[in-house]
């Protein structure tokens, strides 16, 4: 045996009999009631408390139990000099039994205290103090030392077996707490991925729609400013109630997909292809993964709304590609000369740095950049995208702008 597992207590769980059955715990009432019944029997049985000493008997066993119920206490607290001294208390109660002329009552008490230290001491605490009692008990039964050798050597079986089990059991509480602390932990880390998901969803529907919405009423602000004109303003009024409209049934769309209830990715984008925007769809279209999807969705629509917001007029491209084990969509505009005005300022620019974090969270890639930056199939090329705004110096126009998705599916 090791000195360190020679030294070590049995675990909290064993000797705080924790996890126990219900039906054990009546069965170990119902044996702790028999042996204290037998314990007083035997010293009533043994003919020497007579008068005044009929009794000591009772005040024994009282003083007995409160030295168990002591041993026990301590034994949990795992504290050795105590739970020694309750054992030796013990003893001694067996030595005056013994004294008095009970026999069998002071053989029974040192057998309990062996059994007791078997069961909840360290092995060595434990060994030591079984072999001190064995002696006790081969000195006060000289005459029949095979019979005190086999009655130890049970007592020291029975023991053992006793502390086996506790450990047992002990070991089988802990991993049920662990199992349960697990599935809470996870329980939670399900609940927070799902909201995480759900504030994506909400964010990206209201960022888009009221950014579009955004675009439409600074320019109606900067037309009223720089002349009025009834009609372009009234224009980009409706403009911007129909932005308002179409988030409205973005909103209802991402509700339906929190739902997983989707139309197909391809009859989506070619929703979204107005004023100038081509779509293109190559491969076989399939049905995608909830995530894959609105990945590809709300990448399209930020696209669009850079777009817009960036280069105002210019022609637009979507190319959505199935391959096997993937799908890219490609947004490409082939800019504009005219130079920049505050609408390309709206917005708070990090629309696609929340894309990219999601197709990196689905094992995917954003690319973003000037037109000839990003790869042709999607290589490493391009500049990530951060800012969701387009580097081009003041008053300048953009000659083109790329952004390319790839996620598994």
């Amino acid at each position: 045996m090791q000195i360190a597992a020679g030294t070590a207590w049995p675990s909290r769980e064993a000797l705080s009999r924790v996890g126990t059955p219900p039906v054990r715990k009546v069965l170990d009432v119902v044996l702790s009631s028999a042996l204290a019944l037998w314990l007083v029997a035997s010293a009533y049985l043994s003919e020497v408390f007579h008068g005044r000493l009929v009794v000591l008997p009772v005040l024994g066993l009282l003083c007995f139990l409160a030295a168990v119920v002591a041993f026990r206490r301590w034994s949990v607290a795992r504290r050795l000099v105590p739970s020694l001294a309750m054992l030796l208390l013990c003893t001694l109660l067996g030595g005056g039994a013994y004294t008095a002329g009970a026999d069998g009552t002071a053989v029974l008490l040192w057998v309990l205290a062996a059994v007791l230290a078997v069961d909840r001491l360290p092995m060595v605490a434990a060994v030591c103090v079984w072999a001190v009692l064995s002696a006790v008990v081969l000195l006060a039964n000289i005459e029949e030392p095979l019979a005190v050798v086999v009655t130890m050597g049970s007592v020291l079986l029975g023991g053992y077996t006793l502390r086996l089990d506790a450990q047992a059991r002990g070991a089988g509480f802990r991993m049920l707490a662990q199992e349960r602390a697990a599935r809470a932990a996870e329980a939670e880390s399900a609940a927070l991925a799902e909201r995480a998901r759900i504030a994506r969803e909400i964010h990206d529907v209201l960022a888009h729609s009221l950014s579009a919405q955004l675009v439409h009423l600074e320019a109606a602000r900067l037309q009223i400013e720089g002349g009025y004109d009834r009609e372009q303003v009234l224009r980009r009024v409706v403009e911007a109630r129909g932005m308002a409209r179409q988030g409205l049934a973005e909103t209802r769309q991402a509700l339906s997909a929190l739902r997983g209830q989707l139309v197909p990715v391809e009859d989506y984008l070619r929703e979204l292809a107005v004023d100038g925007v081509r779509t293109e769809v190559v491969g076989e279209p399939r049905l995608l993964p909830a995530e894959a999807s609105q990945a590809v969705r709300r990448v399209a629509q930020e696209a669009l709304t850079n777009a817009r917001k960036h280069a105002p007029g210019a022609d637009v491209r979507m190319r959505l590609e199935y391959a096997r084990d993937a799908v890219t969509l490609e947004v490409r505009d082939d800019g504009t000369d005219a130079p920049g005005t505050e609408l390309g300022a709206s917005g708070s620019g990090y629309g696609l740095l929340g894309m990219r974090e999601r197709a990196e969270l689905l094992g995917g890639s954003l690319e973003a950049g000037p037109a000839g930056s990003v790869e042709v199939e999607g290589g490493v090329g391009g500049a990530p995208y951060g800012s969701g705004r387009r580097d081009r110096s003041e008053g300048s126009g953009t000659k083109g702008f790329t952004v390319r998705l790839r996620v598994p599916a």
